[in-house]
């Protein structure tokens, strides 16, 4: 049992420092009256939604990062300012730069040159539709069960100016609370999920019976079976059974469809689950992440339709 605390402490500590640094920066910027200016960049996308405004100011911070984004959220949700549903809303819609950003620093250099222009290209056309149907979702979600929300955060602190000094001080005193129970709740998940991985919880998938379920040869098996524990692994060994001829184009996409379905909720349960039930709390949080990981296992499974029977 120790080594895998060992294992969890190391792996959850550098995202707890970047949790603290996100979470205390984005109070800092809130403190000193930034976000609001920020929020104007987003109007494009906010002004077809029933989001309040303020979460476009989040939303731009999800540029940079993901979790200071969601750390705002919450800040705006304990302030009054948003309720439940256009929390999990602005969530939802934080997880979506995160998908240029992968873009840039994984699919373009890593999947691209890997798996060829042809099936890379493919792969990250997936991944593009992927963050479209997303935000469409949240558009008519925000449409279908919100009023539009007038609400803007920034406005509940004081109009004198404030010093950087106590914008730190007043970001500390808002968010120290919240800070420790992300630090008990993640840290808890996180050993149950690398518990659960050191008795093999994670490796008991047979894919064999489902590769051949769906017409892709026996040779696609190992990087199948790989990419569902790593996608890089799995798209490695991929490569060379394309450059070879040993899988066709249509194969590999199928493969790539099939891996990835598999490996999301994988992913989803050992790296989002603990970090948004941290944040939000378990309600919340585990909307999120269900909701979000059912949208790209949809898209996946319906491209996954359209290559087994339009393009066979």
């Amino acid at each position: 049992m120790f080594p895998v605390l060992v294992n969890a402490l190391e792996f959850a500590v550098p995202v707890l420092i970047v949790i603290f640094i996100g979470l205390f920066g984005t109070g800092i910027l809130i403190e000193l009256g930034l976000m609001q200016k920020l929020s104007r960049f987003a109007s494009p996308v906010f002004k077809y939604t029933n989001l309040p405004d303020t979460c476009a100011s989040a939303f731009i911070v999800a540029m940079g990062s993901t979790v200071a984004a969601n750390s705002m959220v919450v800040n705006f949700r304990d302030g009054g300012c948003i309720d439940d549903r256009e929390t999990m809303l602005c969530a939802l819609l934080n997880s979506t730069p995160a998908y240029v950003r992968e873009i840039l620093t994984y699919q373009i250099p890593i999947v691209l040159p890997a798996l060829g222009a042809v099936v890379g290209g493919f792969y990250v056309m997936v991944f593009i539709l992927t963050a479209i149907v997303k935000i469409s979702l949240v558009v008519i979600l925000s449409k279908l069960f919100l009023k539009k929300n007038h609400c803007v955060f920034e406005e509940t602190i004081t109009e004198k100016r404030v010093t950087l000094k106590e914008a730190v001080k007043g970001s500390l005193n808002r968010n120290r609370k919240l800070f420790y129970r992300i630090v008990m709740i993640y840290l808890a998940m996180t050993t149950l999920v690398f518990y659960l991985g050191d008795i093999g919880a994670f490796e008991a998938l047979n894919v064999l019976p489902i590769a051949e379920m769906f017409g892709v040869p026996v040779e696609s098996i190992v990087p199948l079976t790989s990419y569902v524990a790593s996608p890089i692994l799995g798209i490695s060994l991929l490569g060379p059974m394309i450059s070879s001829n040993a899988i066709s184009y249509h194969q590999a996409m199928i493969v790539l469809m099939l891996g990835s379905m598999f490996m999301l909720p994988l992913f989803s349960f050992r790296s989002l689950l603990p970090r948004y039930i941290s944040i939000f709390g378990p309600r919340i949080g585990m909307r999120i992440v269900v909701f979000s990981t059912g949208v790209s296992m949809f898209v996946r499974f319906c491209v996954l339709v359209i290559l087994l029977f339009i393009l066979k």
